[in-house]
């Protein structure tokens, strides 16, 4: 076994790579225009900020045991991340449709690519919590069948050394928002595949919605 490879199964995933992608979340919500985000662009990074500090404390680096408590607020960080970034969508959407709000092809299109991209944290995030159980549950409990089959998993040797970690899941999360379906990452139960859908059909109507807006400005 390969020495990285054996270390990771003894000491547990690191939480550094999920606590990036929530920071990075929490900042890319603070950078929206005001008007798409006007009260959860301070709501959302004080509570999650605050979240995203117990959650480092009681993961100590590493997620190597099994706490309710922990899930559990990490569960509601994501909730409140959809919940805040939805909103944030919704009230970009019907600006582009009625033909209001943002007025510059340039704030348009970084105001969509910050909630595309949030959008993709939250669905790696939840990849990552419920894939097998969880990370703890991924670490503790070995040949649990898995929701999402990644293609070093297809053959026993791999399966047996190799563990996705969150970077595995943010992968699986952008390439399904850029090509709207799964690529190399396959879902294999039914909350997988929904999970994936209901991302491919908001990455599609805030690329064709955004994009056509800021093509017309320019013209």
């Amino acid at each position: 076994m390969r020495p990285r490879l054996a270390r990771l199964q003894r000491e547990g995933e690191s939480f550094i790579g999920a606590a990036s992608a929530i920071l990075l979340a929490i900042l890319l919500q603070y950078s929206l225009p005001n008007r798409v985000s006007h009260y959860q662009r301070w709501i959302f990074p004080t509570v999650a900020v605050l979240l995203l500090g117990v959650l480092l404390v009681g993961h100590r680096g590493r997620i190597d045991r099994q706490s309710r408590a922990l899930r559990g607020l990490l569960l509601l960080t994501i909730v409140i991340m959809s919940i805040a970034n939805g909103v944030a969508a919704i009230r970009l959407v019907r600006d582009l449709v009625e033909g209001e709000g943002i007025r510059t092809p340039r704030t348009l299109l970084l105001a969509g690519a910050a909630i595309w991209l949030t959008n993709v944290i939250v669905f790696a995030l939840v990849y990552w919590v419920f894939d097998r159980g969880g990370p703890a549950a991924r670490f503790l409990v070995k040949g649990t069948p898995p929701d999402l089959l990644f293609p070093q998993q297809a053959t026993e040797r791999e399966a047996e050394i190799w563990e996705p970690v969150f970077f595995d899941y943010f992968y699986t999360s952008f390439t399904n928002a850029t090509a709207f379906s799964p690529t190399d990452v396959m879902p294999l139960s039914r909350w997988a595949k929904f999970a994936m859908m209901i991302e491919s059909s908001v990455s599609l109507v805030l690329a064709i919605l955004v994009v056509a807006r800021a093509v017309n400005i320019l013209r």
